[in-house]
């Protein structure tokens, strides 16, 4: 039996009320912004909780957490040992949340890039989507603040990516995102071994392979002021090795379809 195609999100198609949201903010070292972008947040969606995923930062950026949770009910904030990645930070939140009841779980840095104000127009896409993506590489999304070598980069692997897996996604890698709980319960996020910007391939590609509804929004993402950026040769090593052997297995599930009638769609990422 072959799986559902992906979708994208019909204006018309309206799933109802949202319910409760949780902004997920993974941190580690980001102790000058993270006052800053939560502030934001609660002024642009002020009826959101947020909940603040700190990696055990050495600068104290989790003290600071605890310190701004302890003046706003909106504020919660998760300890982790140390640093262990951006995938197991937003695991961890996921699960979190999802105890909690929360309906919609939003994906958000720490550094200012992905801009508060524009959570609005991606909470209001979600009425009739399941998983809906702030992207910087569909018309009228933009960056701002970045080398000519980092937009070639980003734009040169979604290509990449887009073409490998055939997932009609015009921004994968991007962080700036919003799932329904609902489609989070479909993704089995239990064996979901994937780090770093890969992460984000990672749970995209398995909303398209079961079949959701995905949209995307166009955002401007801003390059941080404060602190240094975690991209690092390894997460692109990472990402590269992952979604090379993710296609590979696709595109010969797709051969064999060919030759045998086999399905298509295989097993989800490991």
């Amino acid at each position: 039996m072959t799986h559902p195609a992906p979708r994208t999100a019909d204006a018309s198609s309206d799933r109802g009320p949202i319910g409760r949201v949780v902004v997920l903010i993974p941190t580690y070292n980001e102790r000058e912004n993270l006052p800053r972008i939560v502030a934001r947040v609660r002024a642009a969606v002020p009826e959101a909780d947020v909940l603040v995923l700190d990696d055990n930062s050495p600068d104290g950026t989790g003290e600071v957490a605890d310190g701004l949770a302890a003046v706003d009910e909106h504020v919660r904030v998760l300890h982790r040992q140390g640093k262990e990645g951006l995938g197991a930070a937003y695991l961890a939140g996921f699960d979190w949340a999802l105890e909690q009841g929360y309906d919609a779980l939003v994906e958000m840095d720490a550094d200012g890039s992905h801009q508060p104000e524009q959570l609005p127009s991606l909470l209001e896409a979600l009425r009739g989507a399941d998983v809906v993506l702030g992207s910087r590489w569909v018309p009228g999304g933009t960056v701002v603040n970045w080398p000519l070598s980092r937009k070639a980069l980003s734009v040169g692997g979604n290509i990449y990516i887009k073409a490998l897996l055939g997932m009609p996604v015009g921004d994968a890698t991007g962080g700036y995102r919003v799932y329904r709980a609902a489609a989070l319960r479909l993704m089995d996020l239990h064996d979901v071994a994937s780090q770093g910007y890969c992460f984000q391939v990672d749970l995209v590609w398995r909303a398209v392979r079961r079949g959701l509804t995905v949209r995307e929004v166009p955002i401007t993402f801003v390059e941080r002021e404060i602190g240094d950026s975690k991209m690092s040769k390894d997460i692109v090593r990472e990402s590269m090795r992952r979604i090379t052997a993710w296609g590979a297995t696709y595109r010969a599930g797709q051969l064999r379809a060919l030759t045998r009638r086999e399905p298509t769609w295989h097993r989800l990422p490991q």
